[in-house]
């Protein structure tokens, strides 16, 4: 069956310009000088729809005033609906602060309507807009339910629930009734189920066939008919910051709405990211500072804004910005076919591959990309040449160690930077008391062709303590040599 979640934005004529105020200042959107929408604070102080621009400087002197903007309202919702794509890729717009989402197939992937519901509630969030919410098996009937006095988050998961509901909603919600709202009043009209009981005949002759044909496609009478938004084919995303910041950590919020832009236009493509670039702008003009450049490099290409906003906030409290920011913009870069999404019964021990890449990122980007290595072997009999370690993130796509032999004597968990040498007791190696040999020796000689000859003998040796050292006798060569030099080259765990 369909169904279909309705979003509607009562304040973004406002909310296009909260970047210039605080939640709790009173501002006012003025259309053609009369009052089109105010804040919460301003409309306790006395401000009404259709009051004119003097009226609200009488009232509020300190008001902050707009003018609506058209083109940024369209622009905000335009961006709402590309992150909403993530979710379905059938997302329409009904009206100018309506979006109508297809999700009848997208339940069963984000676990339910109440999961679905959170989350796309999430994202409005995050993108700085207020929005209501109506669920039902038809579009128009969702956007009603949306669009309802006093109710927030409605839902009707059925028509048997639905039309109920419908019949007791005021007419004025119904838009193309707004202009008839006086003669449906004067003949005692006042709800949905009020007009549904007039003669169909009568009704489109004096208010027009579109107000019965928003009825029936409410009710599921008729079908509906809706123009998918479509991603475009290069994703850009750029937002204005209404100060300067001064702090990276401060970027989150914007940095929040871009990233969710992103999955939408990844998930719209099915395709996978493998590396985002924030660009922190500072100052333009003559004094202008080249912007300040965040990459975020990922060992596995992802499409879901989660891991990468958690790398981002790792980066950004480490970032010490050289000038205050003015922009944040994004780019994406290595993209990729998105990964199909694993269908087995049991999850596999100790993590799927997507999880420990995860977590490696994670950790890189808090300790640092060289505090985070990981082990990568060459075929070498020096132990200090195959214990060749490299950024845990550095690793080439392809590019795979060298497997060790398993006839190889025990080797040590740690190697230390450099030999160290050791004093000689009693004819015996010394090192935070007596050493035992515990191991037949293990001859090593190699590296002559390189002009670094090397000739040791290798023995695990433990002390009184039974703490077990890697250490080695170097013979330079001759083998009527009195002067005996050990080493320790490594600690067992």
């Amino acid at each position: 069956m369909p169904l279909w979640i309705a979003l509607h934005l009562p304040l973004l004529p406002l909310e296009v310009f909260r970047p210039n105020w605080s939640a709790d200042a009173a501002a006012v959107v003025l259309e053609r000088d009369r009052v089109s929408l105010a804040s919460a604070l301003a409309r306790a102080a006395g401000v009404t729809g259709n009051m004119r621009r003097g009226g609200v400087l009488m009232l509020l002197p300190q008001a902050i005033l707009h003018e609506r903007d058209a083109a940024r309202e369209q622009r905000a919702l335009h961006e709402a609906a590309l992150a909403l794509l993530q979710y379905t890729p059938q997302v329409s717009s009904n009206g100018a602060d309506v979006l109508l989402l297809d999700i009848g197939a997208s339940l069963t992937l984000f676990g339910g309507i109440r999961a679905l519901c959170r989350r796309v509630r999430g994202t409005i969030a995050q993108l700085g807009l207020s929005a209501s919410l109506g669920c039902a098996p038809t579009a128009a009937g969702a956007a009603l339910l949306a669009q309802q006095p006093r109710a927030r988050h409605a839902r009707a998961l059925s028509l048997r629930t639905l039309l109920p509901r419908l019949e007791r909603l005021p007419i004025a919600l119904l838009g193309s009734a707004v202009s008839h709202l006086d003669l449906l009043d004067g003949i005692g009209c006042r709800d949905l189920a009020d007009l549904r009981r007039l003669p169909r005949a009568a009704l489109q002759r004096r208010c027009g066939a579109a107000v019965l044909a928003q009825l029936d496609q409410a009710w599921g009478l008729s079908p509906e008919l809706h123009e998918w938004i479509v991603a475009p084919p290069d994703f850009q995303a750029r937002i204005e910051l209404p100060d300067r910041i001064e702090h990276a950590q401060s970027l989150q919020h914007a940095a929040q709405g871009l990233l969710a832009q992103m999955s939408g236009w990844l998930s719209a493509h099915h395709l996978a990211v493998g590396q985002v670039t924030l660009q922190l702008q500072h100052e333009r003009g003559r004094q202008a500072i080249a912007p300040t450049a965040i990459t975020l490099t990922l060992a596995q290409a992802v499409w879901q804004e989660t891991h990468l906003l958690r790398l981002l906030q790792e980066r950004l409290a480490s970032t010490v910005l050289c000038a205050p920011v003015i922009a944040v913009s994004l780019q994406v870069a290595r993209l990729e076919a998105m990964a199909a999404i694993s269908t087995s019964l049991f999850p596999e021990p100790g993590g799927t591959p997507q999880q420990h890449a995860r977590l490696l990122e994670l950790l890189s980007a808090r300790l640092g990309p060289d505090n985070v290595r990981q082990a990568k072997p060459l075929a070498d009999h020096r132990p200090e040449v195959s214990n060749h370690w490299q950024a845990a993130l550095g690793t080439q796509s392809g590019s795979t160690a060298t497997p060790l032999p398993d006839c190889l004597p025990p080797r040590p968990a740690w190697l230390l930077p450099q030999p160290l040498p050791l004093e000689i007791r009693q004819h015996r190696p010394y090192y935070r008391g007596t050493l035992q040999l515990a191991s037949p020796p293990e001859r090593i000689e190699t590296g002559w062709w390189q002009g670094q000859l090397m000739t040791r003998d290798y023995h695990v040796a433990v002390s009184a303590g039974h703490v077990y050292y890697w250490i080695y006798r170097e013979r330079i060569g001759d083998p009527e040599q009195h002067a005996t030099h050990w080493y320790l080259h490594g600690l067992f765990g």
